[in-house]
């Protein structure tokens, strides 16, 4: 199996490199943090034309958090779930500005803390801002980990734990870049391209379908 993983990462790593690219617009942690928030089930697209407005309006943390709630849903209401997001990123920027004085914290248990803020926003900060080792779960990762037989879960917290287990350390801030990546371009829901995969003679899905 450690044969097999690091073959997998071996080809990723030539297929993208190692520059860690993230895909939402920002300009520091607490615009990353609220435009992750926006992000779950919204496309990031989507959320980098909401942001261009959203942070123009409250150009800072402290301005969010004393944001007015429908004005605030007006501005983001096409990310979806627009009702709940308003609401946490209110939160989340006053409990900012409250408990750690406007900045984001950067260890699990004080981001989880925080409203919206669950396991895959937290390692999001984490790996794109503190560069700390994290696996961020999201539906590439959870679907192509799967695929490759990496984990058995359709839980995002128990595939997060499960490739930290079976994956090396160093590869823990790549994994999103990557699948992301891969599930972009050619493993694509609900139609794969499988026939174009660099993994193909090793993925056990693509096998199995044969």
């Amino acid at each position: 199996m450690k044969k097999y993983i690091q073959e997998i990462f071996d080809r990723m790593e030539k297929e993208y490199g190692r520059d860690l690219t993230c895909y939402l617009n920002h300009d520091d942690a607490w615009q990353l943090l609220v435009a992750t928030i926006m992000s779950a089930q919204c496309t990031d697209a989507r959320v980098n034309e909401v942001t261009k407005v959203l942070f123009k309006r409250y150009p800072t943390v402290a301005d969010l958090a004393s944001a007015d709630l429908l004005e605030l849903e007006d501005i983001i209401h096409s990310v979806g779930f627009y009702h709940n997001k308003a609401k946490n990123i209110i939160g989340c920027s006053r409990a900012l500005c409250d408990r750690f004085g406007g900045e984001v914290p950067s260890d699990i248990e004080s981001l989880t803390s925080l409203p919206g803020v669950g396991r895959k926003t937290a390692n999001v900060i984490r790996g794109n801002i503190f560069r700390e080792p994290s696996v961020v779960v999201d539906t590439h990762v959870l679907r192509i980990s799967n695929k490759l037989g990496l984990v058995k879960t359709d839980d995002p917290v128990k595939a997060e734990f499960a490739l930290m287990k079976v994956v090396d350390k160093d590869y823990w801030l790549y994994i999103n870049h990557w699948f992301i990546a891969l599930g972009r371009t050619i493993c694509k829901a609900p139609r794969p391209k499988c026939s174009e995969c660099y993994l193909k003679d090793i993925c056990p899905t693509f096998k199995k379908e044969q």
